[in-house]
């Protein structure tokens, strides 16, 4: 119950974002958001009919029968709570947030930097707020070499061209993307950051001295590997071991104290699963 009253105020905290997102900085600037409400945005602007609230919750039902029986009733609840959330609040919000025209490019900054957070905090919480996320997630499970900001960037992309080319205007399609571009990085920064951790390789004679104190200084797991040396021939052993980002310089000052001459991979890791790091299903 606890973890669901947790999800549950997360997915409200993360549409709030978003919604704020839209009327502090994108709506009042004429900067597309993208996604489906980006679409409903062209709508609107086009036709003055309808909300952009209103609308978006409209074209959200087929994408929701859809959601339901690809992903499962999970994700089906989870992100109709964030699409209600949403679209109620982003037509609430102008009543109470004093959303004006700003410069055009800090809105396009801090626009994007806010819906990044919004939805980052959404996708943690195995959620969506509707609308093409529901389709990111969905290609997601497809192309699990693609990372969510990377996908919802290409359907994006897509739709602020389109932008432009509705409007006739290619200022608004070129900061939309600045805007887009920001929400991606930020998005997968909130979704993935988490998990910032390098993966260590370090060939060296004093393997165990090594290996020793990785364990009782910086408490890591240490894995031997058995290797040959490519030109003497001879047996060698390599340590590896992940380790957060903020332990990579203390493990590169204990090798060096060790061993001078030991030999040292230190590469970025996209998710490290296991213990002392995430779990298993956290890694969307």
């Amino acid at each position: 119950m606890r973890r669901t009253l947790g999800s549950v105020l997360l997915i409200i905290l993360g549409s709030a974002a978003l919604a704020a997102a839209y009327d502090l900085f994108l709506l009042p600037n004429s900067i597309n958001g993208g996604g489906l409400t980006g679409l409903v945005q062209i709508f609107c602007g086009l036709t003055h009919i309808g909300s952009v609230g209103v609308v978006t919750l409209i074209c959200n039902i087929p994408l929701f029968a859809l959601g339901y029986r690809q992903i499962g009733r999970r994700f089906f609840w989870g992100s109709l709570l964030g699409m209600l959330s949403f679209t109620v609040l982003v037509d609430v919000f102008p009543h109470i947030l004093p959303g004006h025209q700003t410069e055009t490019l800090l809105a396009a900054l801090y626009g994007g930097l806010l819906s990044g957070v919004g939805l980052g905090v959404v996708f943690l919480s195995g959620a969506s707020t509707g609308g093409m996320d529901i389709v990111v997630r969905i290609l997601r499970r497809k192309f699990p070499h693609f990372s969510i900001g990377r996908l919802a960037l290409f359907t994006d992309l897509a739709i602020v061209t389109l932008t432009g080319i509705a409007f006739r205007d290619l200022d608004k399609a070129l900061y939309s993307a600045v805007a887009l571009y920001v929400c991606t990085i930020v998005m997968d920064t909130v979704i993935y950051g988490r998990n910032d951790s390098g993966v260590a390789l370090v060939v060296s004679d004093r393997y165990r001295e090594i290996t020793d104190a990785i364990e009782e200084r910086l408490d890591r797991g240490v894995t031997l590997l058995s290797g040959y040396g490519g030109y003497t021939g001879k047996p060698k052993m390599v340590v590896l071991c992940a380790v957060k980002d903020t332990q990579a310089a203390p493990l590169k000052k204990l090798v060096a104290e060790i061993d001078p001459n030991a030999f040292m991979i230190l590469e970025k890791a996209h998710t490290v699963l296991g213990n002392g790091f995430a779990r298993y299903g956290d890694d969307l």
